[in-house]
C-alpha cells in the first residue's frame, strides 16, 4: 500500500492561526492542503474580579490550547503570586501549551483527550467544598461543569476568548467541490462543521456529504452523520498527526470508520 497522500485535495477547516501545522503534515506527505477556516477565534476580557476569583480557586482547569493563550494573557503573561491552585488540562496538547508557557500541570487525562477522560483521572474525584474555575471559550460544553458540580465543588466559568464564523468567500470552494477536486475534508469541532455548511450553498452542500469527512471525536461523528454525511472517519486521537494516519489510511483505499 503506498503511505503518501498522492497529490489529495484535502479541505483544512481549523482557524487560521491554527491550521500551519495540519497543513505543512498534509504537505510532507504528498497531499494538497485546501485551507479555509470555518472559525474565527477572538479575544474576551475577562472581569478582573473573575481572575481574582481563579486565583483564589482550588483547580483552574483549561479546555483548550485557546483556552492557556487568551488566559495566560489576561493573566498579564506570567502565573500568579502565591498561587494556591493545580491545574488541570483537558488534553495532552493543552497541557504542553501550559508547559511550554511556565505552567505546571498537576491533572492530564492518561488517554482518552475529552471531559470524560478527565473527569476520570482520580484527582478529579473527591471535590466537595472545592472551587474549581473552567478556562474556556464562550458558549462550551457544559459535561464538565455539570459533573464536577455532583461531586460537590463550586464550579465558575472563566471565559476568555469566543468563536464566531469568519467573512469568507467561498466561490472557490464551491467550484472545487462542484468539479470533483476535493478528495477530504478535516473538522474538529461541531461548531466547525456547523459553520461549513452556513458557508455554502446547497449544491454544494449535497456534494460535499458524499466527500471523506475527517473528524476528531465521536461526538463529532455523530452530528456529522446526523447533517447527512456519507463517509465519516474518526480520528483515533484528537491530534493532527491522528488525522493525518486516517487521511493517509483512508485515500489509499483501506475502508475503516463510518458509512450511510
Amino acid at each position: 500500500m503506498n503511505s503518501g497522500l498522492n497529490r489529495a485535495r484535502i479541505l483544512v477547516t481549523r482557524p487560521a492561526a491554527q491550521a500551519e501545522n495540519l497543513s505543512n503534515l498534509i504537505a510532507q506527505h504528498g497531499g494538497m492542503p485546501i485551507r479555509f477556516p470555518t472559525l474565527e477565534i477572538v479575544e474576551e476580557r475577562p472581569d478582573p474580579g473573575l481572575l481574582s476569583q481563579a486565583t483564589a480557586s482550588d483547580w483552574l482547569i483549561f479546555t483548550s490550547t485557546n483556552a492557556v493563550d487568551f488566559a495566560i494573557k489576561a493573566f498579564g503573561g506570567k502565573m500568579p503570586v502565591l498561587r494556591k491552585f493545580k491545574i488541570a488540562a483537558v488534553g495532552a496538547a493543552t497541557a504542553d501549551a501550559l508547559r511550554q508557557s511556565g505552567w505546571p500541570v498537576d491533572c492530564v487525562p492518561a488517554s482518552e483527550f475529552n471531559s470524560e477522560g478527565l473527569l476520570a483521572e482520580p484527582e478529579l474525584q473527591a471535590l466537595a467544598g472545592m472551587r474549581c474555575v473552567i478556562v474556556r471559550g464562550i458558549g462550551g460544553r457544559e459535561k464538565l461543569a455539570e459533573s464536577l458540580r455532583n461531586r460537590g465543588a463550586e464550579v465558575i466559568y472563566l471565559e476568555v476568548y469566543s468563536r464566531r464564523q469568519p467573512v469568507m468567500d467561498s466561490s472557490d470552494l464551491r467550484a472545487d467541490i462542484a468539479q470533483g477536486r476535493l478528495d477530504a475534508v478535516t473538522i474538529t469541532s461541531v461548531e466547525a462543521l456547523q459553520n461549513l455548511l452556513a458557508m455554502l450553498d446547497g449544491e454544494s452542500i449535497v456534494l460535499l456529504k458524499s466527500i471523506l469527512l475527517v473528524v476528531m471525536s465521536e461526538r463529532i461523528g455523530q452530528a456529522a452523520e446526523d447533517s447527512g454525511f456519507k463517509q465519516i472517519a474518526v480520528s483515533a486521537q484528537p491530534t493532527d498527526a491522528a488525522i493525518l494516519e486516517n487521511l493517509t489510511t483512508l485515500l489509499n483505499g483501506e475502508n475503516s470508520g463510518r458509512s450511510n
